[in-house]
């Protein structure tokens, strides 16, 4: 802990937060909850396309419609850039996020000075996170996400590893099995055992919620522990060490239920001590395909009403993080519809989350790690459909580009550009397709349609510009300004209380 408070992004930002103007106006240690909702990939631009997408859903023109957190009363702005990197990745960001300390892009809740991938170089680089403060200060923990429990942005509330990608051990390389270093899941389900050992005396007693995808990397490598969700041929587990990380979870926390689908998650008794979910062998679905589940997912919103029914338990107060990871994987693929459909979902949990609790004791947060490089262009009139072509005030017809062709007043400056798929899933029936296609007879508003793109890439990537924080609650006056990333630790610390 001594060395997250000696780095000097640390120092930096408890000085910048002392200065905040609402610092004396905002009591230390006010909130009794914090809820911390990442909108994973959910850049400025993606917040008002699925503003007027939710809108127009709800048979209105859409622009002036409000996701439920644009009613927060304080906003600000962060930056989003990794100490290696001027455009991002979500290890780096989350990590700042919850631990106070930049790092460099791929690395999980270690300082800037290791080498990715060099075991090594991780020992003594650990930083502390919000979550595990939380745990120390014997709260209530939660961790819900629609990307694999092990992805990067969840694991860095709960792991240290100098490669994001260890999620299983199979992942890891030699020399890091070598050295000790831990698969991400493996330090998910010997987290209690891990906080203990770091900090002897440690009163906390383990995540109490998690919840998410990424099933495969706690089953072994045999078909045995297939589930419904296996197609039919296929083994589901990754792991090589034949351990079997649910039925150890199980067997650390007997009281503790393990559940693979919605029904089994809305058996689970408000009384129940720890909550172990694992909805799919990878990510969980995105919104508008969740109904293709074979064995039937809950909604981010569900899970999220599911975590706080249980969090709330503990008179201590609770930390719960909840990600909607797949707004970033439908932009990777270029596909805006889904995008915006999962941050309406976002939204939605969100909405769930305020219902759920008190403003006067509970913070919430909504932010993102980064941006993507998703745009919003060209001049149609009020009303158009946000995912149509472009049509002019006062026209019937598409505007028509330069080339003589319509275009779409969403698209990407690179990726793998157009493709007219019939899937809800978000994959391609194509391969790259950059440049402009003819629009003509296309619906850009079908689900499986992707937007076309500048430059060819495998997948879209990631933008550098500032994302939004949203705040309400104890402490959320001091989210207005423009911040570096990890000043949103420093927010959720104040409120908190868990550090001087």
């Amino acid at each position: 802990m001594q060395h997250t408070r000696q780095n000097p992004w640390y120092t930096e930002a408890e000085k910048r937060l002392e200065q905040h103007p609402a610092a004396h106006r905002e009591k230390r240690g006010g909130a009794r909850n914090i809820v911390l909702f990442v909108g994973d990939g959910m850049g400025i631009s993606t917040l008002t396309a699925a503003r007027i997408f939710q809108g127009q859903q709800l048979g209105n023109s859409g622009e002036e419609n409000r996701l439920s957190f644009e009613d927060f009363p304080y906003t600000g702005l962060i930056k989003t850039y990794n100490v290696n990197a001027q455009t991002p990745d979500s290890a780096g960001t989350m990590s700042a996020i919850v631990s106070g300390v930049k790092t460099d892009a791929g690395v999980l809740a270690v300082d800037e000075h290791v080498e990715r991938g060099d075991c090594a170089s991780q020992s003594g680089r650990e930083v502390i996170s919000a979550l595990e403060l939380a745990e120390l200060a014997g709260q209530a923990t939660g961790i819900v996400t629609t990307a694999r429990i092990t992805h990067a942005t969840p694991a860095a509330t709960y792991a240290k590893s100098v490669d994001r990608n260890w999620e299983n051990d199979s992942a890891l390389s030699d020399a890091a099995r070598q050295s000790g270093c831990e698969d991400i899941a493996m330090q998910l389900v010997n987290f209690q055992e891990r906080l203990r050992s770091r900090y002897p005396g440690a009163s906390g007693d383990g995540i109490d919620v998690i919840m998410g995808g990424g099933r495969r990397n706690f089953l072994p490598a045999h078909p045995a522990f297939n589930s419904v969700d296996t197609p039919e041929g296929e083994v589901e587990g990754l792991r090589s060490d034949g351990y079997d990380l649910t039925a150890q979870w199980q067997q650390s926390y007997p009281k503790g239920r393990y559940v693979i689908d919605a029904e089994g998650l809305a058996t689970v008794d408000p009384g129940t001590e720890k909550l172990l979910g694992l909805f799919e062998p990878s990510h969980m679905h995105y919104e508008a395909d969740r109904s293709n589940d074979l064995a039937g997912e809950p909604s981010l919103a569900d899970m999220t009403e599911k975590a706080i029914s249980l969090l709330r338990n503990k008179p201590e107060g609770f930390f719960l993080m909840v990600e909607a990871g797949r707004i970033d994987h439908a932009h990777h693929a270029g596909n805006a519809y889904n995008a915006l459909s999962d941050t309406v979902a976002l939204s939605d949990a969100v909405a769930r989350a305020l219902a759920m609790t008190d403003e006067k004791d509970t913070l919430i947060l909504v932010t993102a790690d980064h941006s993507h490089v998703f745009t919003m262009a060209g001049y149609p009139k009020r009303g158009n459909p946000i995912l149509g072509k472009v049509v002019a005030p006062n026209s019937e017809q598409p505007t028509l580009a330069a080339d003589g062709q319509p275009y779409t007043t969403l698209g990407y400056a690179n990726g793998a550009g157009f493709d007219a798929s019939d899937r809800t899933d978000g994959s391609r029936s194509s391969e790259i397709q950059a440049g402009r296609y003819d629009l003509s007879e296309v619906d850009t508003q079908a689900p499986g349609f992707h937007q076309e793109a500048l430059v060819p890439l495998n997948s879209e990537t990631h933008g550098g510009e500032d994302v939004a924080l949203f705040a309400r609650g104890p402490g959320a006056a001091l989210a207005s300004g423009n911040h570096e990333q990890n000043m949103i630790f420093h927010i959720m610390n104040y409120a908190a209380g868990w550090l001087p």
